[in-house]
């Protein structure tokens, strides 16, 4: 019951574009010991691992229902995406800040910054391409609502997190690139150590955020406020319903669980009776492919 985004597409767009980005940067961040460098390095290859995290949740949620799960593992890709955000904060936010404040209290001169900034540029493209990537992905699943809303009402971790880690890169990459310039330009080291601290308070704020939205879908949210609202109107509509009474939704990763309690139309039998509820749950599904449980209900009220 969301848009028809590829998730997959966006994650293996980002980690090849993330493996070239980090062997590029920590080459550059030997070289000229810059720690801004050596921040979005540590950041990338984090982003590496964390892409590796995500495709391993997606596997894992595709795992069959069991007794002792019953209704699926689509929520472990939750898990994965929550321990991808508490990465981000820890492996690429406080490395990052604690860096800067290393390099504040013991500054060493740049070494080819040239290189950096040329490392950096080609990070800015290949960053770049990925975000580009992501965002089709995105908008394919916002459906014309604005980013920040879709930020707080999609049900789709992975992309989330993908959208967060891209975004936060290419700043990143922005503040790095500002802060090996003015350092090269006025011989004050404090710039790159600054830079390396504002990339690392980035990456903490963006790894907060994911980790909130997130945290919701671990806890247990519904489907999307639009297609539950397209839901109701879908049964409502169907002939065997009169009305209906109640909708539960849960999000199971990319599987759904729907209980409907709803007052039927007039029946002949309880065997009719059956057969329309039946017939309801037949078309419900087809009309929402990822609804993978169904429990119908009826009755006169809620």
């Amino acid at each position: 019951m969301s848009g028809h985004a590829n998730s997959l597409r966006a994650i293996l767009l980002a980690l090849g574009a993330n493996v070239a980005i980090f062997l590029s940067k920590l080459v550059a961040a030997l070289i000229t010991g810059s720690g801004a460098m050596l921040a979005e390095a540590v950041h990338s290859l984090a982003d590496c691992g964390n892409q590796g995290l995500l495709l391993f949740g997606m596997r894992q949620a595709e795992r069959p229902p069991t007794d002792d799960h019953p209704l699926g593992w689509g929520r472990a890709l939750y898990f994965w995406s929550f321990l991808v955000a508490m990465l981000l904060f820890s492996v690429g936010g406080m490395f990052s800040i604690y860096e800067g404040i290393h390099k504040l209290s013991h500054p060493e001169p740049l070494k080819w910054p040239w290189l950096a900034i040329g490392v950096l540029g080609f990070g800015v493209v290949a960053e770049s391409i990925s975000m580009h990537g992501c965002l089709k992905e995105v908008n394919k699943a916002r459906e014309g609502r604005s980013l920040w809303r879709w930020f707080h009402e999609t049900r789709s971790s992975e992309l989330l997190v993908i959208f967060g880690e891209d975004l936060a890169a290419l700043i990143g990459l922005a503040v790095a690139l500002v802060a090996v310039l003015a350092t090269m330009i006025t011989g004050n080291l404090l710039y790159d150590a600054a830079g390396t601290i504002v990339i690392g308070v980035l990456l903490v704020v963006v790894a907060i955020a994911v980790a909130s939205e997130v945290k919701d879908l671990l806890i247990g949210q519904g489907v999307e406020p639009r297609r539950r609202e397209e839901l109701i109107a879908f049964i409502n509509a169907r002939p065997e319903v009169d009305v209906v009474l109640n909708v539960i939704t849960l999000q199971m990763g990319p599987d759904v669980m729907v209980a409907v309690k709803a007052r039927m139309s007039p029946a002949p039998d309880q065997t009719a009776l059956v057969q329309a509820i039946n017939s309801v749950e037949r078309a419900m599904k087809a009309q929402f492919p990822d609804i993978r449980w169904s429990f119908f209900e009826p009755d006169i009220t809620d």
